[in-house]
């Protein structure tokens, strides 16, 4: 179809009315260095399985210039594209990318009888340290183990967060769960790289856990693919972290250094189920004992404020109580005990007699 006519039926979709809410989602701001690579996910919704993706360049939707689709050669030049149907998600990978390469960009799905749905990001490509990276964009852990993410970032500012696609996110130095998963995000400064880390870790894995994350630190975002498998015949560590570069600081040196337990599962079947319960059985309890600590939390909070009220109302009670009597009315209403409390404090003991009370009050 000749461009100005695809440019023609594009507006055509648009002015008719698409009151559709946007389906197609993705990050916002990505930052790489030149000569490096990127691969960007695009979610989209389940209606959309089936339906052609393609990847636009250009700040206007109406007028943006079509990279690579998924119904022709899915490779031109350094970009390529993949769809995974099960996952409801496409990518885009860009290689050798250059400073002409820094543009926004469209996760677009092609729809027959209604305007193309998609989603803008933009890419800055930078000669020197991008702003927010990782090592690795592939990770890969194991049921009941955990992996830990290294994303750097150049300032401080606010503190980064680390989001499921589609989903949550947890603020960093705070502990969370995503997907019944246990999150944890330590915010230190990196020594060798003369910025700062936000350290990820994902522990007590599941099978659904697998998918896409990002670490963000204000506009930007990095995305991470994080893969989770069943646990092999021999399987050691259960721990997965980034490969170290000269850029890791002490941070990274700190937690590699802490021993690593190597289990080895027997072929057997009956032992490999037993392995496959336990571990369930420690996950399960892991993700008790952290919401039993916050709901301790919530309850220890309460009793406090229960607390601190009735002894609110005890003090303003005996205030009142002394602002309304005096030595003649506890004559009349018979109350030595609390005549002698706030009247005649300095005696020792409470029994003072109305008489008495009468006699002093007088004097």
């Amino acid at each position: 179809m000749a461009p100005h006519l695809l440019l023609v039926l594009r507006i055509l979709f648009f002015l008719t009315g698409v009151s559709d809410a946007q389906s197609v989602s993705t990050v916002s701001h990505v930052s790489i260095k030149q000569g490096g690579s990127i691969t960007i996910p695009c979610l989209y919704n389940q209606r959309y399985r089936n339906n052609v993706k393609y990847w636009c360049r250009g700040y206007n939707w109406l007028g943006c210039s079509t990279v690579v689709r998924t119904d022709h050669p899915k490779t031109s030049r350094k970009t390529s594209i993949s769809d995974d149907i099960n996952q409801r998600v496409f990518t885009v990978t860009m290689t050798s990318l250059s400073p002409n390469d820094s543009d926004y960009y469209w996760c677009i799905v092609e729809r027959n009888s209604k305007a193309d749905d998609g989603g803008r990001l933009q890419i800055s490509v930078t000669p020197g340290t991008p702003e927010l990276y990782v090592d690795q964009q592939q990770m890969t852990g194991v049921v009941g183990g955990r992996v830990t993410v290294l994303c750097y970032y150049s300032s401080q500012g606010s503190s980064g967060r680390w989001c499921r696609m589609g989903g949550p996110c947890v603020a960093g130095g705070h502990y969370g769960a995503l997907d019944g998963t246990c999150v944890k995000l330590v915010q230190e400064e990196s020594r060798t790289s003369n910025g700062y880390v936000l350290m990820v870790t994902m522990s007590g894995l599941m099978i659904e856990n697998t998918g896409w994350y990002w670490c963000e630190k204000g506009d930007l975002q990095m995305p991470v693919h994080i893969t989770v498998n069943q646990p092999t015949t021999t399987q050691s560590t259960t721990t997965t972290t980034q490969t170290p570069t000269s850029h890791q600081g002490s941070l990274y040196r700190f937690y590699t250094s802490q021993p690593t337990v190597t289990t080895s599962v027997p072929t057997d079947q009956n032992n490999g189920g037993t392995d496959e319960m336990q571990q369930e059985k420690n996950q399960r309890l892991e993700r008790m004992f952290f919401y039993l600590l916050k709901a301790g939390s919530a309850l220890l909070f309460l009793l406090c404020t229960i607390i601190a009220v009735v002894k609110f109302r005890e003090n303003r009670h005996q205030d009142d109580t002394k602002d309304a009597l005096t030595p003649e009315s506890c004559f009349w209403r018979n109350l030595p005990t609390v005549c002698t409390k706030y009247f005649f404090p300095e005696r020792n003991n409470n029994t003072l007699s109305v008489q008495n009370i009468m006699n002093e009050s007088r004097q």
